[in-house]
C-alpha cells in the first residue's frame, strides 16, 4: 500500500495583503473572530485565540520550538535540553542582578530623557525610543558604545529580510552578529583576568552538562538576548509613548499615581503587542482549534491577537488594572516564558518614570498620525509627538 500524503492546506489568508501590512493588529482581530486557526504559505499554521495558544504553550512535547536549522539557546531547545540551558540563563535575571543594575539603569534613562526636546516635534522611535534599547541592553551585557550604530543598522537589516523571508539574507546578517560577538569573547578571553567582570565574560565560565559553553552556544544566547531586546523594547517605548498621549486621563493617572506603573505598563503592552509572534512545529497530528494539523506543520503563534482575545478580556481596548497578570501573555507562559521579563520590567518601568516625572505633557501632533509597524515588528516604526 503505497503511503497517502497529505493534500497541501489551502490558504484562509495573507499575512502580507495591504490590510495587515496597514493594520495588522486589526486583522488579527478580524480573523480570531471568522478564522481563529488559519492557514498561510507564509506563516503557516497561525494561532489567534487565546485557549489555543495556551494548547500550544502548555505541550511542548506536541508543539516543539526546535523550528530552525541554526543553533538557538534555548529558545528552540524542547526538554530536556532545555532545561540544562535555561538554568543558566535564569542565573542572570535574579532579583539581586536587578537591583544590582537599577543605578546605572536609572542614569540612563535620566539622561535619555534630559536630552529630549521640548515643545516641539519629536519622533520618539528614531530620537528615543531606539536609542534606549540599545543603551539599556549594551549597559547590561557589558557591550561597547561603539556597537550602538552598527547595532542599530544590523536590526534594521535583520527586520527588512525577515519580512522578506530571504533566507541569503538572513544568513550573511546573522554571520555578521556573530562576528561582533566572536571579537568581544576573543577580547575578553585574552586580557584573561583582567577582562570586565560583566554577562558576556561571565558565560566563558558556565557549563552545561560537566562541559564549558563552546563559542556557537554563547554567540545563539546573545543574539536571542539581543535580538529579542534591542526591536521589542523599542516598541515598548512607543507604545506604552503613545498610548499616554493618546489618553490623556491615562496620563494624568500614573503622572499622580506612580506606583500604578508597573500594572499598567503590562496591561497597555497586552493591548497593543511589541512581540507579535512565535513559532512552532507540530511533533504529531494533533487537533487544535478544530483543524487538524499534521505531523511537522508549522505554526505560528500570534500573541498580538491572543492577549486581545474577547473570551479572555472582555473589551481588548479597555485598559484595566485589576485584570488577572497570569492570563497576560506579554512575556509567554510555559517552559519557554521570557527569562528577561525582570529586566524588561525594570527598564520600561525606570525610563516611563522619568518620562513622566520630567515632563508636563505628552501630546499627539494633529495631522502627524504615527506610522503602524509590519510584520514581524510591532508597534509603531514612525511615532511623531510633542512633549512638553
Amino acid at each position: 500500500m503505497k503511503n497517502v500524503i497529505p493534500e497541501k492546506p489551502e490558504s484562509d489568508w495573507d499575512p502580507r495583503a495591504g490590510a495587515a501590512l496597514e493594520d495588522q493588529i486589526a486583522v488579527y482581530d478580524q480573523m480570531r473572530r471568522k478564522c481563529p486557526v488559519a492557514h498561510s504559505e507564509y506563516l503557516g499554521w497561525s494561532l489567534f485565540r487565546h485557549a489555543d495558544v495556551m494548547q500550544v504553550l502548555q505541550d511542548p512535547a506536541t508543539f516543539s520550538s526546535a523550528v530552525s536549522s541554526h543553533l538557538s539557546v534555548p529558545n528552540g531547545m524542547d526538554p530536556p535540553l532545555h532545561a540544562e540551558y535555561r538554568r543558566i540563563i535564569d542565573a542572570y535575571f535574579t532579583p539581586e542582578r536587578m537591583q544590582a543594575f537599577a543605578p546605572l539603569c536609572r542614569r540612563i534613562a535620566v539622561d535619555l530623557v534630559d536630552a529630549l526636546p521640548r515643545g516641539g516635534e519629536v519622533e520618539l522611535m528614531a530620537d528615543f525610543a531606539q536609542a534606549f534599547a540599545l543603551e539599556m541592553q549594551s549597559a547590561y551585557l557589558g557591550w561597547p558604545k561603539a556597537l550602538h550604530e552598527p547595532l542599530r543598522l544590523w536590526i534594521k537589516k535583520n527586520h527588512r529580510a525577515t519580512l522578506e523571508r530571504d533566507r541569503e539574507a538572513m544568513a550573511a546578517i546573522a554571520f555578521e552578529f556573530d562576528g561582533y560577538i566572536r571579537e568581544m569573547l576573543a577580547m575578553r578571553r585574552g586580557a584573561g583576568a583582567q577582562a570586565p567582570a560583566d554577562i558576556t565574560t561571565g558565560l566563558l565560565a558556565e557549563k552545561a552538562a560537566g562541559r564549558a559553553l563552546g563559542d556557537d552556544e554563547i554567540v545563539s544566547i546573545l543574539r536571542n538576548w539581543t535580538v529579542g531586546e534591542l526591536s521589542t523594547m523599542a516598541s515598548c517605548v512607543g507604545i506604552v509613548a503613545h498610548s499616554l498621549a493618546a489618553d490623556p486621563q491615562l496620563q494624568r493617572r500614573l503622572r499622580e499615581q506612580p506606583a500604578l506603573l508597573p500594572a499598567a505598563i503590562d496591561e497597555i503592552l497586552r493591548r497593543r503587542a511589541p512581540l507579535i509572534a512565535n513559532r512552532r512545529v507540530s511533533t504529531r497530528p494533533v487537533t487544535i482549534g478544530g483543524r487538524e494539523l499534521a505531523a511537522g506543520e508549522r505554526i505560528s503563534i500570534i500573541w498580538a491577537s491572543a492577549n486581545r482575545d474577547e473570551t479572555i478580556f472582555g473589551d481588548p481596548d479597555e485598559v484595566r488594572l485589576d485584570r488577572d497578570p497570569a492570563q497576560n501573555l506579554l512575556y509567554g507562559a510555559g517552559i519557554h516564558a521570557c527569562p528577561g521579563a525582570p529586566l524588561a520590567r525594570l527598564e520600561l518601568r525606570t525610563i516611563i518614570e522619568e518620562l513622566l516625572g520630567k515632563s508636563a505633557n505628552i501630546a499627539l501632533l494633529p495631522g502627524k498620525p504615527p506610522v503602524n509597524a509590519v510584520y514581524p515588528a510591532g508597534g509603531y516604526s514612525v511615532l511623531p509627538l510633542r512633549i512638553d
